[in-house]
């Protein structure tokens, strides 16, 4: 019982008040530490014998220790009474955080088991996912899933909007230089339109296709106006709830703290 108590300590950020632990701090860096190898495998000056049994020994090392360290989160977990028993460790192990951890290391697991047939491809995409795994430990992770829930319904009015504007923005266009004008192949169908439409809409305006009729150009002058508004719109919606969801965090930590100082000043009292 005192080993499960203090792997759960270890384990799991909601144990501590503040601060990671050391274990939990050396699984952050060893998650960064994977991600720096999964680029390094792509460097093709790297592909020799030795880097290569380098990177071999360091996946199946970071592997072997994820899934040790799923198994004890699993089993410490039941010092939480919402985790107890076997109907508990299976809430546990269906949480969101809980299936990240799995999917760091059982699939890749899995593929490697069955052979050199699998694509290399395959593995590094699913490396992906141990980007998951460190959420929980960072709290601007958190902050931004719950300033995207508090702004949710804004941001897909912006969406919607902006896919509006994209759809209008296509049939102008093709009606402007695709059936009259020069009548340019990039602008031949509403589609094929739709790719300028995007990329003038966002404002990244790659160039490579662009009206060339005078009429079109006044168009696509308008429509890359709107685009700043179309971008700007729901970037200040979610800076907005971000500032929002930031600010009642920290009075939520100093009404804790207020609470904790007046909890010790009322358990001290009696002792005066």
């Amino acid at each position: 019982m005192e080993l499960k108590r203090r792997l759960y300590e270890a384990l799991a950020p909601e144990a501590r008040r503040t601060g990671l632990s050391v274990t939990n701090t050396c699984i952050v860096g060893l998650v960064i530490l994977s991600f720096l190898f999964l680029a390094l495998e792509t460097e093709p000056t790297l592909h020799e014998p030795g880097w290569e049994l380098v990177f071999d020994v360091f996946n199946v090392a970071v592997i072997c220790i994820f899934a040790l360290e799923y198994i004890a989160r699993v089993w410490s977990a039941g010092i939480d009474p919402a985790y107890r028993g076997f109907r508990g460790r299976l809430r546990f192990m269906t949480q969101f955080y809980s299936i990240a951890d799995l999917l760091a290391f059982l699939p890749e697991l899995i593929l490697m088991a069955m052979g050199s047939g699998v694509s290399l491809l395959v593995l590094r995409v699913l490396r992906l996912a141990r980007l998951i795994k460190i959420a929980r430990f960072i709290p601007a992770f958190e902050a931004l899933g719950a300033a995207v829930r508090r702004a949710s319904s804004l941001l897909l009015t912006s969406l919607a909007l902006a896919v509006t504007l994209v759809y209008v923005a296509a049939v102008l266009l093709y009606f402007v230089e695709g059936v009259g004008g020069e009548q340019q192949e990039a602008f031949a169908s509403i589609p094929r339109a739709i790719w300028w439409s995007v990329a003038t809409l966002t404002t990244v305006g790659y160039g490579d296709v662009y009206p060339v009729t005078p009429l079109g150009r006044f168009c696509a002058g308008i429509i890359a106006i709107v685009g700043i508004g179309v971008v700007a719109l729901p970037a200040g919606v979610f800076a907005s709830a971000f500032s929002d969801e930031l600010r009642e965090r920290e009075l939520s930590s100093l009404r804790s703290e207020l609470e904790q100082t007046r909890a010790d000043a009322a358990a001290e009292k009696p002792n005066d």
